[in-house]
């Protein structure tokens, strides 16, 4: 019976699908996978996954080698500095620059043998050494200055930043602040580049006593000539009275470089040595600066420890005296060899005073704005020294590193005076 066609069989009718199998023929009894990969749906997984896991892994390293590249793209910052600079008015040739260098050269000349018979001291050499560039070069020089600088930083600074194995977040993040970090100092070099009229170009930090240049920005000293609307020649002269004053205070006073070279060089450790904790909380240490603290205070001392404003003190004290001095020297000595210096005194120190509140604002958040107290108490101080001793005194200053002012004195000259010479003012 179980034989005959169109038996029934146990189960089922013949040839009928089975009512669970989803209406299918009769497989023979194979499991159902539906729904379930098979093993090449999961080797193709495997793979696909392997290689988006070694590519993030070349992605990150990467990044963590470009990361660690440096706080700063030098090229990049020096780039944004001179094409804003190319925006500026009064840009000169080559060749006007290159006509320009005899002016200065003759009034070299005749500052040279003033100035050492004020100060008692010959600048021999001083005179070989001077340039007139246009702003881009000026960028360039200060370019290798900053990056010697912060490069002393750097190293202890990445390794805080961007440990070994860091990985993705924290390179993006680093390179990030690289890139803002480079467009802040490429702006800010184009503001300076925008204004500076000479400079006594010195590394201090480097490891060869190489002496100093004189550099002369021959763009701004035209434009700012024309803004003050004083006589070209003789304000050229009065200029390079000023930056050879700074040739003086280093080259006749070996000391002095080695002097200032360790104070920086201490404050740069001080630094290095507090990046985690500034790192940790430079924002709120940054607000609270703002907010609080001493108001006779800068700022940036408020974000400093005790160890640090102490040396940055003593720096600003030696800084004050540097700028007071030429200052001071650049208007006595400008009594006798620059025709009308009294009235080019007087409109160029009404207009360094006269600033935008733009200029004012990026002074006072670069620090800058410190350099401008340096000139008026600096000068403030040398003339109450002299005033009250005379040429003798004034020699007195650049002794030895003793002799220096020191914090709060520069404030108060009777300070110094009772210290170093004996005598109450």
């Amino acid at each position: 019976m179980n034989g005959r066609p169109g038996a029934r069989r146990p189960g089922g009718g013949a040839g009928r699908s089975r009512p669970d199998d989803g209406g299918r023929p009769d497989d023979g009894g194979r499991p159902d996978d539906r729904g379930r990969p098979d093993d090449r749906t999961w080797q193709a997984g495997f793979l696909v996954g392997s290689v988006v896991g070694a590519a993030a892994t070349v992605v990150t390293r990467r990044l963590e080698r470009s990361a660690r590249r440096g706080l700063v793209d030098w090229p990049s910052a020096e780039a944004i500095a001179v094409r804003r600079l190319e925006r500026t008015p009064g840009t000169l040739g080559a060749s006007e620059l290159r006509a320009s260098e005899s002016a200065y050269l003759e009034a070299m000349a005749r500052i040279e043998p003033r100035l050492s018979a004020f100060l008692g001291t010959p600048l021999p050499g001083v005179v070989d050494r001077v340039a007139v560039v246009d702003r881009a070069a000026w960028v360039a020089a200060n370019v290798s200055g900053f990056r010697a600088l912060v490069g002393r930083l750097e190293d202890g600074l990445l390794e805080h930043v961007i440990p070994p194995g860091a990985g993705f977040l924290a390179s993006t993040m680093a390179i990030a602040d690289r890139y803002v970090t480079t467009r802040q100092i490429g702006y800010f070099l184009g503001f300076l580049g925008g204004r500076v009229l000479g400079q006594y170009d010195l590394a201090l930090l480097s490891v060869e006593a190489t002496p100093g240049r004189l550099l002369f920005v021959e763009e701004n000293v035209r434009q700012t000539a024309r803004a003050l609307d004083v006589p070209l020649g003789p304000f050229r002269t009065w200029i390079a009275l000023h930056e050879t004053t700074h040739a003086f205070e280093f080259e006749a006073h070996p000391w002095l470089r080695p002097y200032l070279a360790d104070l920086l060089e201490r404050q740069l450790a001080a630094f290095s040595g507090d990046a985690r904790s500034i790192g940790r909380d430079a924002l709120g240490r940054f607000g609270r600066s703002l907010r609080s603290g001493n108001p006779g205070d800068h700022w940036m001392e408020r974000l400093m420890t005790e160890e640090q404003r102490g040396l940055f003190r003593r720096t600003q004290a030696v800084m004050s005296l540097l700028e007071g001095f030429s200052d001071y020297v650049m208007d006595e000595v400008g009594r006798d060899l620059v025709p009308g210096v009294e009235g080019i005194s007087a409109r160029f120190h009404e207009r360094r005073e006269r600033r935008t509140g733009m200029e004012r604002a990026i002074l006072r958040l670069s620090g800058m704005d410190l350099k401008m107290e340096q000139y008026r108490k600096g000068a403030r101080f040398v003339a109450a020294v002299a005033a009250h001793g005379g040429s003798a005194a004034l020699a007195r200053l650049w002794e030895s590193p003793e002799s220096l002012p020191r914090d709060g004195e520069i404030d108060v000259p009777e300070r110094w005076l009772a210290r170093v010479l004996g005598r109450a003012a």
